[in-house]
Formats: C-alpha cells, sequence, structure tokens
C-alpha cells in the first residue's frame, strides 16, 4: 500500500502546477495577517512535530509570519561549528541522502539512478570539468529542520548560476522515482575558491519552497526562463568564513556539495540515512 501511495505521490507531482502552487503558499507564507500566520505556524508545528527549544524565539506567535518562523535563527551555541582544521563543517540540519565519488562526471541519485554534474552546474562543462572524479554529498532538510545553509569550510565567492527548473518535492519517495531530480529541479550553485580548491555548494528548490535566499544577493531565485549567471570577482570579494550563514531555505529542500577530486571525502559517521547536524565534523581535507 506505501509502494502504491508513493508511486501516486510522484504522478501527481508531473501534472500540478508546480509553480503557481509555490507561488501561492509564498503569499501565505509572507501574511502578517495574525489569524493567517498563526493558524499556518501552529498546524505546521503539530503536523511535523517542530522543536522550538533551541531557536532563538520559542514562542510561535513572536514571529512576524510563516517566513520568519521556517527560517528562524537558533540560539547562540545551539551547533558549535568543529574547530579542526583540517575538518569540512555539516553545511545544514538534515539526513544525508547520498554521497561518494563522481564517477565519469555522475552523481549518485537512488536506486541506480544517476545524473550528472554537468547538468547540475547549468550545462557548463568547464566547471564540471573542475569536479571530475571528485566527491560529493547530498543532504536532505526535511520540514522540522533548521533551514539556514552555511559554510563547510571558508572561501571566496566566485560566481552564482542561477537554473530554472522544475519543483518536483525532493522527499525520498520522490527521489527514488524523478530521474534526474535535482538536475531538473530550480537550484541555486554557487562556486567558492578555497586553500584546497574549488567547492560548489547548490542549494535545490523543491516543491512549495517558496524562494532561496543568499546572505550576499538575498532572494535570487526569480521565476526565469533562462539561466543567470553572476560573477563576484569584480570589483570586491565575497568572503565568507567556516560555519558562517550562506543563505537559506522558504521551505525544505536539499544541498549538494562538490569538491575536486583528491580534495576532500566525507566520514564514514555521516551514511546515508544518518542524521547529521549544521556545524558538526561531516568529512575532511585530504
Amino acid at each position: 500500500m506505501s509502494e502504491l501511495k508513493d508511486k501516486v505521490f510522484v504522478a501527481v507531482q508531473y501534472c500540478l502546477p508546480q509553480h503557481w502552487l509555490s507561488r501561492l503558499v509564498g503569499w501565505v507564507a509572507r501574511s502578517e495577517i495574525p489569524w493567517i500566520k498563526t493558524t499556518f505556524i501552529n498546524t505546521f508545528i503539530r503536523r511535523f512535530d517542530v522543536d522550538l527549544s533551541e531557536a532563538d524565539i520559542e514562542d510561535p506567535d513572536r514571529f512576524e509570519n510563516f517566513n520568519a518562523f521556517f527560517t528562524r535563527a537558533l540560539k547562540d551555541g545551539a551547533r558549535p561549528i568543529t574547530g579542526d582544521d583540517n575538518a569540512l563543517a555539516c553545511p545544514a540540519d538534515g539526513t544525508v541522502s547520498q554521497r561518494g565519488s563522481l564517477r565519469g562526471g555522475d552523481l549518485f541519485q537512488a536506486k541506480g539512478r544517476h545524473y550528472s554534474a554537468f547538468e547540475l552546474l547549468g550545462g557548463d562543462g568547464a566547471l564540471a570539468a573542475e569536479f571530475s572524479n571528485g566527491d560529493f554529498a547530498t543532504v536532505y532538510l526535511s520540514p522540522k529542520d533548521y533551514h539556514r545553509v552555511h559554510m563547510p569550510c571558508s572561501g571566496t565567492l566566485r560566481e552564482t548560476i542561477h537554473v530554472p527548473g522544475r519543483l518536483f518535492s525532493v522527499n525520498q519517495a520522490t527521489t527514488e522515482r524523478v530521474p534526474r531530480l535535482f538536475a531538473r529541479n530550480e537550484r541555486l550553485v554557487c562556486v567558492f575558491d578555497t586553500e584546497r580548491g574549488p567547492m560548489a555548494v547548490v542549494m535545490v528548490g523543491a516543491m512549495i519552497v517558496a524562494g532561496i535566499e543568499t546572505v550576499f544577493a538575498g532572494q535570487v531565485t526569480p521565476q526565469a526562463t533562462d539561466i543567470t549567471r553572476r560573477d563576484y570577482r569584480d570589483p570586491g570579494s565575497v568572503v565568507l568564513e567556516k560555519g558562517a550563514e550562506l543563505g537559506r531555505f522558504m521551505l525544505g529542500s536539499t544541498v549538494i556539495l562538490l569538491f575536486p577530486e583528491g580534495t576532500a571525502g566525507f566520514d564514514a559517521a555521516a551514511l546515508p540515512g544518518d542524521t547529521v547536524r549544521m556545524g558538526q565534523a561531516f568529512g575532511r581535507f585530504r
């Protein structure tokens, strides 16, 4: 029965007006009308068993709208950043979806499904070549998770690439059944130069995600039909330290990290299916 339910859930997504639905939810999520935002927040807390004890604001009524609740900050010290200089900090709270090597430039998705770094990175062959045979990790952020994304290591922003696309759900049922899911969904590719070489942090949009924001450009996922690139190397640099906030999702989604061959590996403790927290040691530079 569960298998049938999952298949129906995925099939329905192909028919839904994904962007229209996301815009509608986005309007509700931005609303400051008391009965709308209070109802939405309290229903969400009950439905997903959200724990606000670590949040900087614990009273649901104090949030100005649902987006403020969903992207809530945590109390100081709630997520210590690993102090090991060679360790990569986990970029977000969530579950390890997959990790491994980019064999032949492909990333493993689930159950025999793969997708290419070339597609994921917006069809940029030169950029994909930088990560050929490198390593990747995929972290899924569930609805109840903390939804800010942080830097795994210190880096200088080289460029961002906004790739328009679909907005399929990114939960396990959809990941196992939709081919090339992460290369089809709308996403923001952030390319950083680090002391050990390039690093890509890909923030993947999903069903009813009302937007992706970064600390350096605000909301950066307009409803566009063309790939949009922005070069940050000139005139000024954006430098973010390890553990610093990079951006946030308006609703749950996925973060994918890519490193070049021989640069970094991911900890044996962080296996697919494991729960991880932002800031914990997640991998190491080689």
